[in-house]
């Protein structure tokens, strides 16, 4: 029996994407229990009954939301590259920017997916016209703080870059970054080239027709 971490996760999950970024970052050895396969999704619903991935099970612990299996991965597989820094101060910096990335650019792209599932009758405008207004503030305050940067925080990639890469990646697919926020523009472009995250993206590309607004023929 394998005694590698079990991650139970799916490829065209934003969220299972990055916690995927951050194990090929440091080429962390693991067993993919893929939700496509098997008996896979009734060992995650049997372990979590929720059912909501990534989860890693890594011995008797069951580690639960995908940051949380970052800052896991670092403390027991530690790599060549530190996604969440030594400094206190600037782990403070990461975590809030990874905070970011869940709550103002993830969580309202997933309003858009969500209404678009519902029936027409049960949609929500309203809920959907927020969500494109949080984007729109997101995405300008985002522009502006990459101005001069590399990387969310910096010239590190870290923990903050593993959720921007998938979530900036399908939040322009849903509700499109301005034209005007080329700094943003190029920081989404510098995370499609990281090899971490381009393995994702690549990996994804079977399951494109899930994406209920249509994925656009780019990317």
């Amino acid at each position: 029996m394998s005694t590698l971490p079990r991650l139970y996760a799916h490829p065209f999950s934003s969220y299972s994407q990055k916690v995927l970024v951050a194990l090929y970052e440091n080429g962390t050895p693991f067993d993919y229990r893929h939700l496509e396969h098997g008996d896979n999704n009734a060992e995650l619903a049997a372990l979590w009954p929720i059912k909501r991935f990534p989860i890693l099970v890594d011995g008797a612990r069951t580690v639960l939301e995908a940051s949380c299996i970052i800052e896991h991965l670092q403390l027991h597989y530690p790599g060549p590259v530190r996604l969440i820094p030594e400094d206190g101060d600037a782990a403070v910096d990461v975590r809030m920017l990874d905070r970011f990335f869940d709550n103002y650019v993830s969580t309202p792209q997933q309003t858009f997916v969500y209404d678009a599932l519902r029936p027409e009758a049960e949609r929500d405008p309203r809920g959907v016209r927020e969500a494109a207004a949080m984007l729109d503030t997101a995405y300008a305050w985002l522009d502006a703080r990459m101005a001069g940067r590399t990387w969310a925080v910096g010239d590190a990639f870290t923990l903050a870059d593993c959720a921007a890469a998938p979530f900036l990646f399908y939040a322009d697919w849903t509700y499109p970054i301005n034209p005007r926020h080329g700094h943003l523009l190029a920081y989404r472009q510098r995370l499609l080239a990281r090899p971490s995250f381009k393995r994702a993206v690549d990996e994804a590309r079977p399951y494109r027709h899930y994406f209920p607004l249509g994925a656009p023929d780019r990317d």
